[in-house]
């Protein structure tokens, strides 16, 4: 499994054992039971999920190894059906003489339904034992029929220390030294990634000056060069795209200021576009604020005329600032619950009529058959209201939709309702009493 001399750092570093193999200890620790299947050389099939750069290929290629088996990689970027045919055939020859084929196919859920059903048969005779690697949720790329053939093992971001210790290895292999202070912040930018730590690390010393050359000591200066520019992990329509979003959604709701900060930060230094969050903003100040504070939606438009005008980063404050004022004001889900119940019961409930004295009458034959009929004109009732009135139809006239809650302005909202079913109650004029 070595790699040639001129391959890439990355390449040249991968682990040959299990026991030299970092930062998955929760997959590979002693009884668990991906490490008990490898010790009793009991292969399944499986699929790796996880972000770039955790170590899914090197794990499969040290699965495969660990059981003798014979390893066949394909990335189904490039590959078709008729690799996997080529790879079964290549199964089957191995199967003759008694060695399992272990077919290992990267960035699976790029694989249609056609391609993923074209070697399900080869696993379920045991022609060949499958790895996926995906960092996709295979829940939703994956059909149902692979993922009751596979067992699906979550795989974390490299922490801090495993991809410290993987820096330190790959120095001391290249025969180079940095200070502690140098290798925190290649960790830092690498963001969990191996793969990105070692290729930061192996540009800073390939384009490092002569004199850096013959002391073989990492420079500050070479390496502020490198991590110009270098964004965090962000998957845009990825796992960590909705993941984020999703962190930025509760926090606002949950009403902390900080942690909506936080991934609203997190979401821009990641690439994120700031149009994106505006219109998420909007959403949050309907959904989760409402008529509680009406003054979030205003405020979350002019932040995002702010970011349209002034660009980044002036109009990202904006944005900043409708992100907090979203999170500190009062809660109410009011209105977003009112709709959806209205959205289900006009689904649901079938083609209700107009009531006769909701509907207008732009001809005299209309009038003549009643269109019209008793409509009461609110402004020329007491208070405006025509207490007593229904405007709903007559199957749903007692239907309640909307129902605010105590908190902002939603409990003057809600006070103002009170009265006017009290008004009702007690009018002469109660239509469909």
């Amino acid at each position: 499994m070595s790699s040639p001399i001129n391959a890439p750092l990355a390449a040249r570093m991968r682990p040959q054992a299990i026991g030299d193999y970092l930062g998955q200890e929760a997959l590979l620790s002693p009884g668990m039971p991906l490490r008990e299947s490898l010790d009793s050389g009991q292969l399944h099939s499986m699929i790796f999920w996880g972000p770039p750069g955790v170590g899914k290929t090197t794990l499969a290629q040290l699965v495969a190894n660990c059981c003798e088996a014979r390893f066949i990689s394909i990335s189904a970027v490039l590959a078709g059906v008729k690799d996997i045919r080529l790879a079964v055939e290549e199964a089957k020859t191995e199967q003759r003489y008694g060695r399992q084929t272990v077919l290992f196919i990267d960035e699976v859920h790029r694989f249609n339904k056609a391609q993923q059903d074209a070697f399900l048969p080869y696993v379920e005779d045991g022609t060949l034992i499958f790895i996926g690697a995906t960092t996709e949720n295979p829940s939703f790329e994956l059909n149902n029929a692979l993922l009751s053939r596979a067992r699906v093992y979550r795989l974390a971001a490299l922490g801090n220390d495993a991809l410290l210790e993987i820096l330190q290895r790959a120095l001391a292999a290249e025969q180079w030294s940095a200070n502690i202070d140098q290798l925190q912040r290649l960790v830092g930018f690498a963001d969990g990634d191996a793969r990105r730590a070692l290729n930061l690390l192996e540009i800073a010393i390939d384009t490092a000056p002569p004199a850096t050359q013959d002391s073989k000591q990492l420079s500050d200066d070479v390496l502020d060069k490198v991590l110009q520019g270098q964004t965090r992990r962000f998957d845009k329509g990825g796992d960590l795209f909705y993941e984020q979003i999703s962190a930025l959604h509760k926090s606002v709701r949950g009403s902390s200021p900080d942690g909506a900060l936080y991934w609203f930060a997190r979401m821009l230094d990641g690439g994120c576009e700031p149009q994106y969050i505006a219109r998420r903003l909007l959403r949050m100040a309907s959904e989760d604020i409402g008529n509680a504070d009406p003054r979030a939606l205003r405020i979350c438009l002019d932040a995002w005329d702010v970011q349209d005008r002034l660009g980044s980063p002036e109009g990202e404050l904006a944005l900043a600032q409708a992100v907090c004022y979203l999170a500190a004001a009062p809660k109410s889900n009011a209105v977003y619950s009112a709709y959806n119940q209205v959205r289900r019961e006009v689904a649901t409930g079938g083609s209700h009529d107009v009531p006769m004295h909701l509907r207008n009458a732009p001809t005299k034959m209309m009038k003549g058959q009643g269109f019209g009929d008793e409509y009461r004109y609110a402004h020329d009732e007491p208070d405006a209201y025509a207490a007593g009135e229904n405007y709903l139809p007559e199957p749903l006239k007692d239907q309640v939709f909307y129902q605010p809650v105590n908190r902002g302005l939603e409990k003057k909202i809600s006070e103002k309702l009170t009265y006017l079913k009290n008004q009702d109650k007690r009018s002469p004029r109660q239509r469909y009493p």
